[in-house]
């Protein structure tokens, strides 16, 4: 008996290493200090001590069922943006710099092809937001998964200014609402997703007029990564009173996250163009609005608060990032919470 008849094979391991060694160098920034293969990842701080108090922002989170539509397309090259988008998305809410990031994935087989698949959309992901894979895991665990089933996860650190940290508390009445675009579902809510539409794969390779692609297509398409609008803003001299990611749980439960007691959100809902993925989920899972407003995005991925002032600054530094803005609402003195109208 032997470690690979119980159902680890290392030399897989080494081989996945091998075949990712591409991806993640693409990655790389100057402040990392310590290649792939080690222990850990050591990165410098040196390049932070013009900040009066740099300080490091974390946050962690995985993709979720999303993958189980990879799993039956067979596709996982862009699963890791996903990932990575939740993660480093979070933090650009806080004002930070996305530094470094590392993975964790779990598997009930190593195929290395595979899982050089997936760390190269967490690569591209990386790349998309400016931080650096400094490491990561694999782990095999034959047994406790299907074979070929994985989970993934992620841990992304940044740094902001102390002083520069968006907390929210300077949000007051008046002050505009603005949203960025998302790309359709993004990674939240396909627990419903898969109840309401069949998870099989000639359905989802069927391509579908309304979406102009195929199912399959457009509930993969990856999440939006907010990194470098929210940078563009900065850089035009504005400061963002509050952000929210809209992730799991909608409007409802995230947009009130960025408000200070006292304050409350409005949204006009017909200020921005939802995506047809949303309206042909509602309609073929007979979904109410509530529900979708309480778990998905609905077209919106972010969520910013800035002076009336800085209203044209705003949308034209997202636009030249690449994103779409819109003017979706305001703030008004009322008790903590979000309407929708």
């Amino acid at each position: 008996m032997d470690y690979k008849k119980a159902g680890v094979d290392i030399e897989a391991g080494y081989k996945s290493v091998e075949l990712m060694k591409q991806h993640v160098q693409k990655t790389m920034r100057s402040e990392v200090l310590t290649g792939l293969g080690g222990f850990s990842g050591a990165f410098s701080m040196d390049g932070f001590k013009g900040m009066e108090k740099p300080t490091l922002v974390s946050g962690t989170d995985g993709v979720g069922t999303k993958l189980k539509l990879a799993f039956l397309l067979d596709k996982h090259d862009t699963i890791g943006i996903d990932c990575v988008a939740m993660c480093v998305n979070d933090i650009a809410c806080a004002g930070a710099e996305p530094l470094f990031f590392l993975d964790y994935i779990a598997c009930g087989k190593n195929y290395p092809e595979k899982i050089a698949e997936i760390v190269k959309g967490v690569a591209e992901g990386c790349r998309m937001s400016g931080a650096a894979l400094i490491g990561g895991e694999t782990a095999e665990h034959p047994g406790l998964m299907p074979k070929d089933e994985y989970d993934l996860a992620g841990f992304a650190v940044g740094v902001v200014d102390q002083k520069e940290i968006i907390t929210g508390s300077e949000i007051t009445e008046g002050d505009v609402i603005i949203g960025i675009a998302s790309s359709g579902v993004h990674s939240n809510g396909f627990s419903l997703v898969r109840k309401v539409f069949r998870m099989e794969e000639g359905a989802l390779r069927t391509h579908c007029d309304e979406l102009g692609m195929t199912l399959g297509e457009a509930l993969l398409t990856p999440t939006k990564i907010y990194v470098k609008a929210l940078k563009a803003v900065k850089d035009a001299g504005v400061r963002i009173k509050g952000c929210s990611h809209i992730t799991g749980g909608g409007f409802y439960e995230n947009i009130p996250r960025m408000l200070p007691e006292g304050m409350h959100a409005v949204i006009e809902q017909n200020s921005y163009p939802a995506p047809p993925i949303f309206q042909m989920l509602a309609k073929e899972g007979q979904v109410s609005e509530q529900m979708m407003y309480n778990t998905y995005n609905m077209g919106l991925g972010m969520a910013l608060a800035v002076s009336p002032v800085d209203v044209d600054k705003v949308m034209e530094a997202v636009r030249s990032a690449g994103d779409t803005p819109y003017v979706v609402g305001n703030i008004i003195r009322k008790e903590k919470g979000v309407t929708l109208c």
